[in-house]
């Protein structure tokens, strides 16, 4: 089939672009482009690198990206006045070639602008707000033209770079798919009551204390108890749970967060239960009058289990168990919230991050000066609290896995819950309600 002509491409039709592929030896992807996303013209004119990466098209193939590029950018650069009308620019093609900025790719990112008569790029900045981790853009980066009175006085554009595409404010377009995060509170509410119907169980068959005695623990071995400490630990946690409702409530992205903070904890709670079934440690202190406790029949156990459940579990709401100690709780509590704050706020708040850590840690020293658990309690609770966080929040935020079938095997949720959400998520903050309206300005 002869090649349509290279004149006026921006009107072609789909065969005609079709044609075009063929000519310049890409055939094989006809069927896709053409066919299954329709792309005519226009829209091959407005062709980035970026679209051929990312989904929906998705293509495998470097070599094939690279040459389909190269060929694109000079059939742009011969349509130059066509996607003038059009409203494209250099931030929409590959490139525009010539005289004209260019985008310059450093590492698979889009990292700064190039102008093609006079060959100089242009800074990519990171000194947005706040992003993902505490700090920077959140995957975003701002484009600095001072000289480009099209940008304002400091030509300031940014671009947030999530799976191979550039998106113009990604960061204000996250969709909080609320029904997704009520999913994840009815499972974090079901799982906090699972857990609380295996402390049941486990508080029946707690070993005898004069058959088997506190284990040896180099910890509690060495460090006198302190009967006030327990009340203390639980204290620090209740401290980070308001700075985290603060936060939740103020930050813009608030129903991506809560999703995310239910199913870590969720998913956590739902493995100790598992492993404080599996495995019955003898009390870790002679202060504990802990003897098993049967119950008369499955109703009176489901009470009990409501009583657990009500009282979150603590001892300030009255709530007083045994055998529970494989893995601790409080401390994947205070872990799990302390990761949330410092992950969630900008990194210059410095201040609420060392108020979080010492909230973390002091409690932890709490638990285990009160002789509530054993120490390797409170390691496991710890280690596997923060390989959890971080290994969800690094897929999350690359996306490397996010669609692989390993990824939806041993953590579905992540698939599920994941799945719109395109890279970190910036930290941004904005008052959530009408009244007062100064606090719009003051914090939006």
């Amino acid at each position: 089939m002869a090649p349509p002509p290279e004149d006026g491409a921006g009107s072609w039709t789909c065969k005609q672009v079709a044609g075009w592929l063929r000519t310049e030896g890409f055939g094989e992807y006809v069927q896709l482009l053409c066919t299954q996303h329709r792309l005519d013209g226009s829209g091959l004119l407005a062709l980035t690198e970026a679209d051929l990466r990312g989904p929906p098209l998705g293509l495998a193939v470097l070599g094939d990206i690279k040459r389909l590029s190269l060929a694109v950018r000079r059939l742009q650069r011969q349509n130059r006045s066509r996607r003038e009308e059009l409203g494209l620019d250099a931030a929409d093609g590959l490139s525009n070639g010539g005289g004209g900025p260019a985008v310059c790719w450093a590492g698979g990112l889009e990292r700064s602008w190039a102008d093609g008569a006079g060959g100089r790029c242009l800074r990519a900045d990171r000194g947005c707000s706040g992003g993902g981790g505490g700090g920077g853009c959140g995957g975003e980066f701002c484009l600095r033209d001072r000289g480009s009175p099209a940008h304002g006085p400091e030509g300031l554009l940014c671009y947030a770079h999530a799976n191979g595409r550039s998106r113009h404010h990604m960061a204000g377009r996250l969709d909080p798919e609320l029904w997704k995060t009520a999913l994840s509170l009815i499972y974090v509410l079901f799982v906090f009551g699972f857990t609380s119907f295996v402390m049941v169980i486990v508080h029946e068959r707690v070993p005898d204390m004069r058959t088997y005695p506190p284990l040896p623990d180099i910890f509690l071995d060495s460090v006198p108890r302190i009967p006030w400490a327990f009340a203390m630990a639980e204290a620090c946690g209740l401290i980070l749970c308001y700075i985290i409702l603060l936060i939740l409530i103020l930050h813009k992205h608030r129903s991506i967060l809560f999703r995310r903070l239910c199913s870590l904890i969720g998913t956590v709670f739902l493995l100790r239960c598992f492993t404080m079934f599996v495995t019955s440690l003898s009390v870790p202190g002679q202060h504990l009058k802990c003897a098993s406790k049967m119950y008369d029949d499955t109703w009176s156990k489901i009470q009990r289990a409501l009583a657990i459940w009500s009282g979150f579990g603590m001892t300030l709401t009255g709530v007083h168990t045994c055998g529970d100690y494989m893995f601790s709780g409080h401390t994947v509590v205070l872990t799990m919230l302390n990761f949330f704050v410092t992950e969630y706020t900008p990194r210059s708040w410095n201040l609420i991050h060392t108020i979080s850590w010492v909230l973390n840690l002091f409690g932890i020293f709490f638990i285990l000066a009160a002789h509530e658990h054993y120490s390797i309690d409170v390691f496991i609770a710890f280690y596997i609290t923060t390989r959890l966080f971080l290994y969800y929040h690094t897929l999350a935020n690359t996306r490397a896995y996010q669609q692989s079938r390993r990824a939806r095997i041993w953590f579905p949720m992540f698939s599920f819950f994941e799945c719109n959400v395109n890279g970190p998520v910036p930290n941004q903050y904005n008052w959530p309600f009408d009244r007062p309206a100064f606090m719009k300005s003051l914090i939006g």
